[in-house]
């Protein structure tokens, strides 16, 4: 899979790993930054990464900062994403199986980095589910359709 990889400075080490074993699983990461533990802020990374998702260009993004809901809350402006702050296995699947869900972030500081695999694993390896899921996803989409015509220009 192609996946879009983000991080701010408090998930850069969690993110430097996750890359190498995200490669030795068969997937294809793009890293999207940043590149070392300098202060940075972590929308500008959550954008990267759901621009990358909403476009096509990767299948699923993943964003690592301190908590994981700060990228949560600004993937989740881009049209098309749908970003979910997972810290465990379960949240993952849920985010993936009932809201079909394309992009995880995670929380460095509240997650190991063996977590944080498990974690991306389950998200990965969950497919979207009934159709029942799909009716409210689409309600989710109808939504954004709504609010993003009242902001055009």
């Amino acid at each position: 899979m192609r996946l879009a990889l983000g991080a701010d400075h408090g998930g850069f080490a969690l993110k430097r790993e996750l890359l190498l074993s995200l490669r030795e699983l068969g997937h294809s990461p793009i890293d999207l930054g940043t590149r070392d533990e300098n202060p940075v802020d972590y929308p500008d990374f959550a954008r990267a990464v759901g621009e990358a998702v909403a476009t096509g260009q990767c299948d699923f993004g993943i964003c690592i900062d301190g908590a994981g809901i700060g990228s949560a809350m600004a993937a989740n402006k881009v049209p098309g994403v749908r970003a979910a702050a997972c810290n465990d296995v379960a949240l993952a699947k849920n985010a993936r199986e009932h809201n079909y869900a394309n992009v995880l972030t995670l929380g460095s500081r509240f997650v190991t980095r063996g977590q944080a695999l498990d974690v991306v694993r389950a998200f990965l390896g969950t497919a979207e589910g009934e159709e029942r899921h799909a009716r409210r996803v689409a309600k989710i989409e109808a939504i954004e359709r709504r609010y993003a015509r009242r902001l055009e220009p």
